[in-house]
């Protein structure tokens, strides 16, 4: 009788131990689905952000205050060339009005040649337009009493571009300041 007792006693200890076995598989299974869950609903969450973020407008390459900060800025900007009366190095502003009115600098170079040089190499610094850049060309045109001084024109003209105009008077000579970058 012990036999059958134990052997009851087993079965039933069995039974106990596979029901408490597939219940933990059960849940062990529930987990793993919503875990996987979890991983898909953020997926598609996180494309649906990619998404929304390449189709936004992309921001202009130029805009209008870099090309108004650049006239200012290069106005500003000294020279490697003295005045003659002063001895002090002079802005690009006046040696603009230096150059108009035929003066050299201190050393006996010519003010229109060394405004030339300065704007040319400031200009191909600040506003590259070789190989893939944003910048696709520029003109940076200065007027003096209505009089075309200087003219710097590199790469492509588009369609699109930004502008900025700049004027001053000097000793009642007018002088005007165009650039336009274009993209």
């Amino acid at each position: 009788m012990k036999r059958k007792n134990n052997k009851k006693a087993t079965r039933a200890l069995t039974s106990v131990i596979n029901k408490e076995i597939c219940l933990k598989s059960k849940r062990s299974q529930e987990e793993i689905v919503g875990f996987a869950l979890i991983i898909v609903i953020v997926a598609v969450v996180l494309l649906v952000f990619l998404g929304i973020s390449l189709r936004a407008p992309q921001k202009e390459t130029v805009e209008n205050y870099e090309v108004n900060s650049f006239i200012q800025a290069f106005l500003q900007y000294n020279t490697n060339c003295r005045d003659q009366s002063d001895l002090e190095f002079l802005s690009v502003q006046k040696l603009i009005f230096n150059c108009y009115d035929d003066e050299n600098c201190l050393d006996e170079r010519d003010t229109c040649k060394v405004l030339n040089s300065t704007l040319k190499d400031m200009v191909e610094e600040s506003w590259k337009v070789e190989g893939d850049r944003p910048v696709k060309g520029y003109e940076l045109q200065i007027i003096v009493n209505e009089e075309e001084m200087l003219l710097l024109k590199e790469g492509n003209v588009t369609g699109s571009y930004k502008g900025a105009m700049q004027d001053f008077f000097k000793s009642g000579k007018g002088c005007e300041i165009y650039f336009k970058a274009y993209y």
